[in-house]
């Protein structure tokens, strides 16, 4: 794995990667700035990424040949240049605490608002306080797992229950990160290596039924039933949704532009590139904007929000919305993004395009659709193998078949005609 160096001498950067059984550094005058550094990052990713595929081409990339080293001139080189080359024993490694805030400061900038708080959290309240007054290349596996043990015996925040393996994997990751870029920038064996995610369970899937959608839109507070029709039926996320603004609606092409989110209450970026989309809206969307319009348009760029005009606070609405309803109507609890499930299974009882719900969820392939939700669509369509017993039925019409049956010859079924002998059927 390749990284992005800063040259002291000059204040500038340059690449260091490996290639054909040598250790490459290819300077640049790009001085050591945070855009410089995503530029040469995506350059080092095409070039680590042909390498992978065979296909890299040093002379056409950099313009000179490849150098060729014994190991003697490679040794004198970096003796001759240890500033250049950034080789350090592993004893004179850095603590973990000073190299995870470099990691920090050097990978943040190319990360969502929301992700970098979720990193800076496991940093400042886990990591450093358990690794951070130890040398990174000090650190063993031996350790790492005991880490890991330590987090499964953590309680979880408003829960009496310990930390999921799904929280514990989210820790883990920026450690492996940290300690794999270290290894790699020190030259020291990282101590992460093996060690595999824990296994997650899957999350449940619970959609609502029609006629459970049909009780909460009839039951639900009157200032919240457009907003409830809108998230049943665009799939669109809970963070998409409370930062729909009115200039991403589009009526007479009957779209929802989606393009901006609200994420831990403020404005922030699409969780992928994939979700931004324009989502179809049908009647009852339509209709439902349109009468939220009449109660928001004028009061709120925001298309759901509170009588200030400010966007929606989702915990605000899951204490005091949310929960109480389901309460009322009897429904088993459940979590609010199960609307979005319910759009898909909805979508695909339908009959519609599995390529056109996946564009509308914001996904990239069906991949999940068919994972996540096809085994949901014959409960909700009736569609479990009937259909074939339909198409078979009304185009062969082949009577039931008892008894002995005459074999055919070959002559027989050339039209030609040849005797046969006769043969008694048998029971």
């Amino acid at each position: 794995m390749g990284s992005i160096r800063r040259l002291e001498s000059k204040g500038t950067l340059f690449l260091d990667f490996r290639y054909a059984g040598q250790r490459l550094r290819e300077y640049t005058t790009l001085s050591d700035t945070p855009a410089n550094r995503k530029r040469l990052q995506k350059a080092l990713d095409r070039i680590e990424a042909d390498i992978a595929l065979g296909s890299f081409d040093y002379q056409k990339t950099f313009g000179k040949p490849l150098p060729v080293k014994d190991s003697e001139s490679a040794a004198a080189d970096e003796a001759e240049a240890p500033e250049a080359t950034g080789k350090t024993s592993a004893a004179d490694t850095p603590l973990f605490k000073e190299f995870a805030e470099q990691w920090f400061d050097e990978a943040q900038v190319s990360w969502r608002r929301s992700y970098s708080i979720t990193q800076r959290g496991a940093l400042d309240k886990y990591l450093i306080p358990y690794f951070g007054e130890k040398m990174v290349s000090q650190i063993t596996k031996a350790d790492v797992l005991a880490f890991r043990a330590s987090l499964a015996k953590v309680t979880a925040r408003k829960s009496s229950n310990t930390l999921s393996n799904r929280r514990i994997n989210s820790v883990m990751k920026p450690l492996r990160q940290i300690l794999n870029e270290a290894a790699d920038r020190f030259e020291f064996t990282s101590a992460f290596r093996n060690i595999k995610p824990l296994k997650m369970r899957r999350s449940d899937v619970m959609p609502f039924s029609l006629d459970e959608v049909q009780k909460i839109l009839t039951t639900a507070r009157a200032d919240y039933r457009n907003y409830f029709t809108v998230r049943f039926f665009t799939g669109m996320r809970t963070g998409e949704v409370h930062g729909l603004k009115w200039k991403y609606i589009d009526f007479e092409r009957r779209l929802i532009m989606v393009r901006e989110s609200i994420v831990l209450n403020e404005e922030d970026e699409l969780k992928t590139d994939g979700s931004m989309r324009d989502i179809q809206m049908n009647e009852m969307v339509v209709q439902a904007m349109k009468a939220q319009y009449q109660a928001t348009g004028k009061l709120s760029e925001y298309v759901f929000c509170t009588r200030s005009g400010k966007p929606i606070d989702n915990q605000n609405f899951l204490n005091r919305v949310w929960s109480p309803l389901l309460r009322h109507l009897g429904l088993e609890h459940r979590r609010a993004y199960q609307m979005r499930h319910t759009a898909a299974t909805l979508w695909l009882a339908a009959g519609e395009a599995p390529e056109w719900i996946a564009r509308q969820l914001g996904h990239t392939s069906t991949e999940m659709l068919f994972r996540v939700y096809s085994r949901y669509v014959p409960n909700l369509t009736r569609r479990d193998g009937s259909a074939m017993d339909r198409l078979l039925k009304q185009h062969i019409s082949l009577a039931p078949v008892s008894g002995y049956v005459v074999p055919i010859t070959p002559e027989q079924h050339l039209g030609l005609d040849v005797p046969t002998t006769n043969v008694s059927a048998q029971p």
